[in-house]
């Protein structure tokens, strides 16, 4: 197991565990009935094995991310990230200045190219069909007004 996948491990198990925490504090809060098994056996029952399972996880993950070495991937990843979170700082940054058409565009074709996808040209025009069509869609038919820009899309 490579450092990423024992951090997404440990991650996942984190997550189980704020999940039973949930379960339970729900299954607490249910009524007390005279069945042998009341509504809350249940709920308890998964909540423990939910939390017992994501707290194995955690550890393992938190053990193996410890041990396992950082691989040139992980580096990539890492920039691919970084740049996501760039290109989403940018669309808000813009929004309210180039419109949603625009800066929508922008976000879809930079996320794309980000992740790999072939074919610089064909993303910047899937990218403007999309926005286009949510555009539309969201602000001309529902009626849900997105910020227009300086162009009036």
């Amino acid at each position: 197991m490579d450092r990423a996948q024992a951090r997404a491990t440990a991650l996942l198990g984190l997550i189980m565990v704020i999940g039973a925490i949930v379960v339970l504090v729900d299954a607490a809060r249910l009524r007390d009935s005279d069945d042998a098994v009341g509504p809350a056996a249940a709920p308890t029952l998964l909540g423990i094995l939910l939390g017992t399972t994501g707290l194995l996880l955690a550890v393992q993950g938190a053990r193996s991310a410890r041990t396992a070495p950082e691989s040139a991937l992980e580096k990539r990843r890492l920039w691919r990230l970084a740049g996501l979170v760039g290109a989403l700082i940018a669309f808000a940054l813009l929004l309210p200045i180039m419109g949603y058409v625009v800066s929508s565009t922008a976000l879809f074709t930079a996320a794309a190219l980000l992740l790999g996808a072939p074919h610089p040209a064909r993303v910047v025009a899937y990218g403007w069909t999309v926005a286009v069509a949510a555009f539309l869609i969201f602000d001309r038919l529902i009626g849900l007004s997105l910020p227009a820009g300086p162009w009036g899309f």
